[in-house]
């Protein structure tokens, strides 16, 4: 035996400790069961690991993001073993971890049914109280596909080693560069073969240390993710480091499954994507309309009180438009195809930026004129897969309300720093506070990224003075850029924690050049504006999706679709209620009288499944004192209120948007 000196790295902390040779990792770390593997030098590594001279190991406890993805391609894993035990003709794809859970691919005969899912999950359970031992070995390419002949994706994915592989959907986590390994599922008595899988790992020690998971869904997907492969089965599931952790987990998306905007859109009438139409292509129906039209009228008139302009574009323009913006080149795949006519290319609009670069530049332009501050609710089209596409939130036709500044280099700055004021505060009026900031950079060396160094470092440089401003935290994402320039991403946390991307600015060096943009400066001389591109909702049908499942279809009275519905005890207060109501509505209230032959308590349920703000009801006592009787959302009741009181309360709802 010889001794081996290794470091010991615990956030700030260093020991220096010295081991004999054939220490693993899990021995430096024994006795702390939250620890499930090992960073060494870098690199993550199982607990079996035997440390060398001169290691740096830190332990990787089973709650840190690294501890979670190796939990649960773990247990990817054991659910692999555990369908090819229960149908041995399956064949395997992938199954890496991802956001709060994992999946595995699977070419099986049939789909998945809801019972088979049942059978894997309690077969999963007899595997993890097995314990068996998760075993790395190092193999050949060549005994690899002995080993595996019969796994056909498997075997793909051998060829594809190196940063094909990478490149593969979710194949990092199957084979990556460098040696190849296959992973042992061991009996933990007898140490004999139960499974096996091509895998880079790391993994737990054993299955036994999986604490809790459960499977949640089946779907199709193509091999690696693309439409030419074939297709093929993919079970999603959960796992976490408690059960109360994984309770929470189901708790939470099951009241995210209450708020989805898909369901509360049909439930409310409010909009619908009528398989006639297309994927992705959605209509409002009116009380839909009514919404969208509040959020426009309100963002329009704060825009106009910001000194911004109104412009319009078409839907459709040449191909050569988008050559010059650089968009064809980097945004193709996301375009719909041209259409020819009059012997030319033409192309759905995908993005708004060029045509107000055709506006700016419609005739010369002088430095008083800027900053020139030009907004549009401009509709574009993209062409979205038909697997990402996902409600309003991921849409093939939607409308954004585009904005895009010219102004000289010494205005950028300001300009910034009042746009993302200006965006923050809007998003606040419409009930979102809880922010985060992301920067998205160039990557270096990535030949997408157009224009100077120089031009890039100013860029960002401005950008990230203009966030510090804030006071909100600040998160990179290195390479994350547009092609044209560094942005700014405002991210926004709704009413149960998650994370939605809302606002972009972005600073570009780079159209205005390609274009040719030139403004008249003070000393007569010809220069490039600078062009700050900045989408306040992103997309309406987004936003309003977002905010559909922020308020979980419970609008606030200002943007409600119906503010208020008068609910008569009897057929006689009908008249008096209607009344009301036209008082109500020349006062700008959106407020209806729910006058069908349901009893009262049925017209208050159905309010209440409308999610109406103010239910206003009204009887004999009321029409002879003149008044009305309030009934709240909580179920709370103000009785005898004077009419032009209970119009007051609902005027002072919608102008303090509460």
């Amino acid at each position: 035996m010889t001794d081996v000196r290794v470091i010991i790295q615990r956030d700030s902390e260093r020991e220096e400790r010295v081991v004999t040779t054939g220490t693993t990792a899990g021995a430096l770390f024994e006795g702390e069961r939250s620890v499930v593997a090992a960073r060494v030098s870098g690199q993550l590594k199982d607990l079996a690991y035997e440390v060398a001279d001169g290691d740096e190991v830190e332990p990787v406890e089973l709650s840190s993001q690294d501890g979670l993805d190796i939990l649960r391609h773990s247990t990817a894993h054991v659910m692999a073993q555990a369908v090819q035990e229960l149908f041995p003709q399956a064949k395997l794809g992938i199954g890496p971890p991802i956001r709060d859970g994992f999946y595995y691919d699977f070419d099986v005969p049939e789909p998945f049914t809801p019972d088979d899912l049942k059978l894997i999950e309690k077969k999963m359970q007899q595997i993890q109280k097995q314990g068996q031992r998760f075993s790395r070995r190092v193999t050949s390419d060549e005994d690899a596909r002995d080993e595996l002949a019969d796994e056909p994706y498997k075997l793909e994915l051998i060829g594809l080693k190196g940063s094909a592989a990478e490149a593969a959907e979710g194949a990092s986590a199957e084979v990556g560069a460098g040696e190849l390994t296959i992973y042992d599922n061991l009996d933990a008595k007898s140490g004999e073969l139960c499974w096996k899988d091509l895998c880079r790992g790391p993994h737990l020690p054993t299955t036994r240390a999986i604490p809790a998971f459960k499977l949640m869904r089946s779907a199709a997907a193509y091999w690696r993710g693309s439409e030419k492969n074939k297709q093929l089965q993919r079970i999603y599931g959960t796992a976490w480091p408690t059960k109360d952790e994984l309770k929470a987990h189901l708790e939470f998306l099951a009241e995210a499954e209450k708020r989805d905007h898909r369901k509360l859109g049909a439930e409310l009438d409010l909009f619908s994507i009528p398989e006639e139409l297309g994927s992705g292509l959605a209509v409002f129906h009116p009380k839909g309309g009514v919404v969208r039209k509040v959020m426009e009228d309100y963002s329009r008139r704060r825009h106009e009180e910001s000194g911004y302009e109104f412009v319009n574009t078409p839907h459709i323009s040449k191909e050569g438009l988008f050559e010059t913006s650089g968009h064809l080149p980097n945004y193709s795949e996301s375009m719909f195809p041209p259409l020819e006519f009059d012997g030319q290319n033409y192309r759905l609009k995908a993005m708004n930026c060029p045509m107000h670069n055709l506006i700016f530049k419609a005739r010369g332009r002088s430095y008083r004129e800027l900053p020139m501050r030009l907004f549009e609710f401009g509709t574009v089209y993209r062409y979205e897969k038909s697997g990402v596409v996902h409600g309003l939130t991921r849409a093939r036709g939607f409308t954004q309300d585009d904005s895009h500044i010219y102004c000289t280099k010494e205005q950028m700055a300001d300009e910034l720093d009042s746009l993302l004021t200006f965006v923050l505060n809007l998003l606040r009026d419409y009930g979102l506070n809880d922010f985060y900031l992301e920067l998205s950079t160039r990557e270096e060396g990535n030949p997408k990224f157009i224009g100077e160094p120089a031009e890039w470092e100013e860029a960002t440089e401005t950008l990230r003075e203009a966030a510090g401003k804030q006071g909100l935290e600040l998160v990179m994402d290195p390479g994350g850029a547009a092609y044209y320039g560094p942005k700014i991403s405002v991210q926004a946390k709704d009413a149960i924690g998650r994370t939605w991307q809302m606002s972009t600015l972005q600073v570009d060096f780079q159209q205005p050049k390609r274009f040719g943009l030139e403004y008249t400066a003070a000393d007569g001389s010809r220069q490039q504006p600078v062009m700050l591109h900045r989408a306040l909702f992103g997309s309406i049908e987004r936003f309003f999706a977002v905010l559909l499942e922020h308020y979980a279809g419970a609008f606030p009275a200002w943007l409600a679709p119906v503010q208020a519905v008068g609910i008569p005890i009897g057929d006689t207060h009908v008249p008096y209620l209607e009344e009301f109501a036209a008082e109500a509505k020349k006062k700008g209230l959106r407020i209806e009288v729910d006058s069908s032959s349901d009893r009262m308590q049925k017209k208050i349920r159905n309010a209440q499944k409308a999610k109406v703000p103010f239910m206003i009801i009204a009887g004999d006592e009321d029409v002879s004192a003149g008044a009305v009787s309030f009934r709240y959302r909580d179920g709370t009741q103000r009785n005898g209120v004077p009419q032009n009181e209970a119009v007051a309360e609902l005027l002072d709802a919608v102008e303090r948007r509460v």
